[in-house]
């Protein structure tokens, strides 16, 4: 009998809560491998009653998640890629945690950087410690965020700050994100935990049908996503089908991207990445 893979995210249900620990060596990487458990886990969410509130977080206290596998987008199939119409599979994915009538929480320690960003950016809610860390740093390698990050974003910070973190490709850190929307809030590492429990606990308890009611009511006062989705999509893939970006990519790795080491300082290794 062949060896089962191991999960990347594991799943404990408690109190109407879904606490889903992301635990992924070397370095959290949203690879083929996540993207299948990522599925499994939004569809047990959504069709699981008896879990009210999902919790997104990480047994890595240093990387949350890093970023999506830059081999994985250099190998993406054209049907991975959004039509002009409606957003890529990745995002019609990601946005089903805001149309599903429960609520998503990331709970997010050290680094959230591309995919692992907006991941968080998906979510409804999003609490930091003070040394997590979030960036998009995709334009650096020759392409743009793919999964909502120049959507999600931009809501929540404005299209100044967005323009800044996308095209700065460095880092915000947990304090620099709370103050400008980027999270709900940041809370000490000894108690975010706590806080995300209570308050989880708590919307678990509440009734189902209120709960539903005031997120469709708070999504009414905003612009249907789609739109931006699909052309975030199509605009990805123009950028990712330009040769600099493939060879921005394979350099990316070629000076220790996807290491440990090198993604603690990801900023001085985009640094090095050489001009077309």
């Amino acid at each position: 009998m062949s060896d089962q893979p191991t999960p990347s995210i594991r799943v404990a249900e408690d109190g109407g809560i879904l606490w889903a620990t992301i635990d992924h060596p070397p370095i959290n990487l949203w690879d083929t491998t996540f993207t299948g458990d990522l599925v499994a886990l939004i569809s047990r969410f959504e069709r699981d009653p008896a879990a009210r509130v999902l919790v997104l977080t990480s047994a890595d206290d240093e990387y949350f998640i890093a970023h999506a596998d830059v081999e994985m987008i250099l190998n993406l199939a054209p049907e991975a890629s959004a039509r002009s119409d409606q957003p890529a599979p990745v995002n019609q994915l990601l946005d089903r945690l805001r149309t599903t009538p429960k609520l998503s929480i990331a709970l997010v320690r050290g680094i959230a950087r591309g995919g692992g960003s907006e991941i968080a950016l998906a979510c409804d809610l999003r609490f930091a410690t003070p040394d997590a860390r979030f960036g998009q740093p995709e334009v650096a390698l020759g392409i743009i965020p793919g999964a909502g990050g120049t959507q999600r974003l931009t809501h929540l910070v404005g299209r100044a700050r967005a323009l800044e973190i996308v095209l700065g490709c460095g880092d915000v850190t947990g304090d620099e994100a709370a103050a400008i929307g980027y999270v709900n809030r940041v809370i000490a590492d000894d108690g975010i935990e706590r806080f995300v429990r209570a308050l989880a606990g708590r919307i678990a308890t509440l009734p189902p049908l209120a709960v539903a009611a005031a997120k469709r009511a708070v999504d009414a006062a905003l612009p249907d996503p789609t739109p931006g989705l699909a052309a975030e999509g199509a605009a990805f893939q123009e950028a990712r089908l330009d040769p600099e970006a493939t060879r921005r990519m394979r350099q990316f790795l070629e000076v220790g991207g996807q290491t440990r080491d090198g993604e603690r300082s990801v900023e001085a290794l985009l640094d090095r990445l050489t001009p077309p």
